[in-house]
């Protein structure tokens, strides 16, 4: 925000004689000893305002002696060389004329409420000015952050509190100013104590700008300060107990920035917060968060959501730290329940994130795949995510690998005419989801590197385990087929053909890719297994794709795709198992 500098005429107008001898009494500054900056504000005016946020009982020596130390030494840019407290002097009396009658009022002992509205209007015009590069390394050269100390040791109020926290978080911002925060004694120590307050506003600021400060050079300086376990609980305190959305998405975001951090910051902060029992906290969260959006539907906690799946990400794919939410199984049912929800479309970026989440757990815990195999709504909330991870490679790699887990499961049952009809409802009903998918694939991960990827095994595997259901179907007779789909759950067989043609088609041009692989000798010997098991399943998808034969050839078809399938699954719990 941009504010314009005062002019002494605007409160004068009446007494130009005045003004006059003001004017003589106070010439110009040489030249040389001229504000050596360019701002879009008068410099003496950001002066000013500083000098209005000092307490009533704090001089502006005093401030200035604070750093005396670190001031620049003589025989530097000749603006910089002025003795610092001489020029907050000067600076005063060219300004005192020019400013407000408000801006003396803690001087002349005026009611303390009035002093404390001008207090509040001076700070949010520097919070403003705050965000300005040029403005705050004019301001931190003049002393605003050991104003801003002096007022926050001081404070009783706490919008004043929340101003100086907000100053301080903007000009976080900002690599000069940064440094020179960690390096005012006992500013970073002063920030933390007030996180103990009970003002949500100055928690928000709080826990703002210890966020900003941890993607920083400067982090390391402030998780040794943060590292107390008192501090540490009471942030898991916050999370936990605040009713507050907007404290809650401020807390949350800075437990995600800690997780994120450069491995120093996270080797001293995450083993005392994983012992305090984050993991847990986040679990419970998560509980309230799909509680209230089955229940409320609120979109200004889809947020909330959102950071809470982010942060736990960021946990998941520490190795040290991986297992603690692996293991929890309330966790796990908690992202199923996320996934199977219908409408998703307003929280879409947080079912994406619960099926990374989910692809990562069933990598390390396999066994909970078979607890989800049979889950018809789950297949379906999962196809369902491929239109909204479309810009997401990760993302769609993580799907087709929990596809491919599941089909695996499901090729290992027994499966009833009653089942399989389900599962092929689902699968086609999805048909044209998956045909963009693949589209997509053809279009944007044609690289290299993709094909070449485990990314393609996964989703191969799941091809092929959906080819094998839809030709299973293919192979019961009209008139099981007939008795199972009624008018509400009918099977519509020309989506079934059409599914089946473009997912043999694409395990066909895998299967291609394979083989030109191995015919180079670039393939290892247990991939031979998977691609056997490929071309098998492909030559039978031809063979039906074709055909208008009897029950007796479809019998004996079904034979032989069982067989191909069961290559397949058994080489694709090798892959998974890390020994190929």
């Amino acid at each position: 925000m941009s504010v314009p500098p005062e002019s002494p005429s605007d409160h004068n107008e009446a007494a130009p004689e005045e003004e006059f001898q003001r004017n003589t009494h106070h010439p110009a500054a040489p030249s040389d000893e001229l504000f050596d900056i360019t701002t879009t504000v008068d410099p003496s005016y950001i002066i000013s305002l500083i000098r209005k946020l000092l307490p009533a009982n704090v001089k502006h020596e005093e401030i200035c002696g604070i750093t005396a130390s670190s001031l620049p030494e003589n025989g530097g840019n000749p603006s910089r060389s002025i003795d610092e407290s001489e020029t907050m002097k000067n600076v005063e009396n060219s300004v005192e004329q020019s400013v407000d009658d408000k801006f003396d009022c803690q001087n002349k002992h005026e009611d303390v409420s009035t002093g404390e509205e001008a207090w509040e209007e001076f700070g949010c015009i520097l919070w403003d000015l705050a965000a300005s590069r040029t403005h705050v390394e004019f301001m931190v050269e003049n002393f605003v952050l050991e104003v801003l100390l002096a007022t926050l040791m001081v404070s009783k109020s706490a919008r004043i509190t929340e101003i100086c926290l907000g100053i301080i978080g903007n000009l976080a911002c900002h690599d000069v100013s940064r440094r020179k925060i960690t390096s005012t004694n006992g500013l970073i120590g002063v920030v933390l104590q007030q996180l103990f307050l009970d003002d949500t506003p100055c928690l928000c600021e709080a826990c703002r700008l210890i966020t900003l400060f941890l993607p920083s050079d400067e982090s390391v300086f402030l998780a040794e300060a943060l590292q107390s376990e008192h501090i540490l609980c009471r942030i898991l305190w916050i999370v936990e107990n605040t009713l507050n959305i907007q404290l809650l998405e401020k807390s949350i975001s800075l437990l995600l920035a800690i997780a994120e951090s450069k491995q120093d910051v996270v080797a001293i902060l995450l083993p005392p917060l994983i012992k305090l029992g984050l993991p847990g906290i986040l679990v419970d969260l998560l509980s309230v968060e799909i509680s209230k959006l089955i229940e409320e539907r609120s979109p200004e906690r889809y947020s909330i959501l959102d950071l809470i799946l982010q942060t736990v990400e960021a946990l998941s794919v520490i190795d040290d730290y991986s297992q603690e939410i692996c293991s929890n199984k309330e966790f796990f049912q908690l992202l199923v329940q996320l996934i199977k929800h219908p409408d998703k479309a307003e929280f879409a970026n947080c079912c994406v994130t619960a099926s990374v989440l989910t692809a990562n757990i069933l990598t390390d815990a396999t066994d909970l795949a078979l607890e989800i195999s049979q889950d018809m709504l789950f297949l379906q909330g999962l196809l369902d995510l491929f239109p909204f991870a479309s810009d997401d490679i990760e993302a769609r790699s993580a799907i087709w690998s929990i596809l491919a887990r599941l089909l695996v499961r499901i090729q290992k049952t027994d499966m009833s005419p009653s089942n399989l009809h389900q599962q092929v409802l689902v699968l086609t009903s999805k048909s044209e989801v998956v045909e963009d998918e693949l589209l997509n694939y053809n279009f944007d991960d044609s690289s290299e590197d993709h094909r070449s990827s485990s990314k393609l095994k996964a989703r191969t595997c799941a091809l092929n385990g959906i080819v094998e259901i839809l030709s299973r179907w293919r192979a019961l007779d009209d008139h099981m087929k007939g008795t199972l789909s009624m008018e509400e759950c009918y099977v519509n067989e020309r989506d079934v053909d059409k599914m089946l043609h473009y997912c043999c088609k694409y395990t066909k041009s895998t299967a291609e890719e394979l083989m030109n692989a191995w015919c180079l000798g670039v393939i290892t010997d247990n991939y031979r297994t998977v691609l056997g098991g490929i071309l098998a399943t492909q030559f039978c998808c031809m063979v039906l794709c074709r055909l208008g034969c009897s029950l007796v050839e479809r019998k004996n078809m079904e034979f032989a795709i069982q067989y191909s399938s069961s290559v397949v699954c058994t080489s694709t719990r090798l892959m998974y198992r890390g020994q190929t």
